[in-house]
């Protein structure tokens, strides 16, 4: 694999996690052993997919844990294991800490507690994966490797220290049922500085400065320009607003406007 194709990414956080991605190829291809990344956000899951179809690798699945899962690890596996893959034991590659609140403390935390406290005890974002969030605590998806110390230290937080914590198999994982809203919108035209002008509730001029500062994504990638044409079914993303999925285009005014059906995550 030639590594000057790092070269074609002009972010350096990029070029790293490319740079990084193709040193796991390489260690899987010549120990014949199965490579994985810590958890990766939806941008870098569309990142790397993206370069991996472009060097025709097939050999590699993302998952989170569970079926649902928004941050997902990279499991890249020798050839050989084609066939076997799917049933291997995800237990092994990530791993699940349950916190049980107490009766007292139940309904006080939201997912932003839960990731703060680990934030406090010097977790780096990419060891976390998904934080399900009930009423009475959380189960949280981690990297293998930050299990025990976690397990051991999450008492110690003053929030968490009357908490119950223990470890639980992925099988185990509490479903949560994911909550949206459908919004309806109306816009000139499907121009994505229109749409996000809309979602986000504010004039096409801070839309345009949200655009230029990387703050929207279409499906799942950083876009800049003002003009690109948002379609149906698009998932269209403004850090700091939400996420948001186009469903349909429902009608037209009498002066032309669209009026567009929209799921909002809440």
């Amino acid at each position: 694999m030639d590594r000057n194709i790092i070269n074609k990414y002009k972010n350096e956080k990029d070029r790293l996690l490319i740079s990084k991605v193709m040193d796991k190829i390489r260690f899987c291809e010549t120990k014949n052993k199965i490579q994985t990344t810590d958890f990766l956000d939806e941008m870098e899951q569309k990142l790397l997919e993206n370069f991996l179809k472009s060097q025709k690798i097939s050999n590699y699945f993302f998952t989170g844990g569970f079926e649902e899962a928004e941050r997902k690890i990279l499991v890249i596996y020798p050839e050989k294991l084609t066939d076997i893959i799917r049933n291997i034991n995800l237990n092994e590659y990530i791993n699940c800490i349950r916190i049980q609140l107490p009766n007292e403390m139940q309904g006080e935390y939201t997912h932003k507690n839960y990731l703060g406290g680990l934030m406090k005890l010097g977790i780096s974002r990419e060891k976390i994966g998904d934080i399900l969030v009930e009423e009475n605590g959380a189960d949280i998806l981690v990297m293998p490797e930050m299990l025990k110390f976690l397990i051991t230290n999450i008492s110690s937080l003053t929030r968490f220290s009357k908490s119950r914590v223990e470890q639980i198999e992925l099988q185990n994982l509490k479903k949560i049922e994911i909550k949206t809203q459908n919004i309806k919108i109306t816009v000139a035209s499907m121009r994505l500085d229109n749409i996000v002008s809309e979602l986000a509730r504010c004039s096409r001029g801070k839309a345009n400065e949200l655009l230029s500062q990387e703050r929207v994504l279409l499906n799942h990638e950083i876009i800049e320009k003002s003009s690109k044409e948002v379609k149906e079914n698009d998932i269209v993303t403004i850090r700091g607003k939400g996420r948001f999925v186009i469903k349909s285009i429902v009608g037209n005014s009498r002066k032309g406007r669209l009026f567009i059906e929209v799921e909002k995550f809440i």
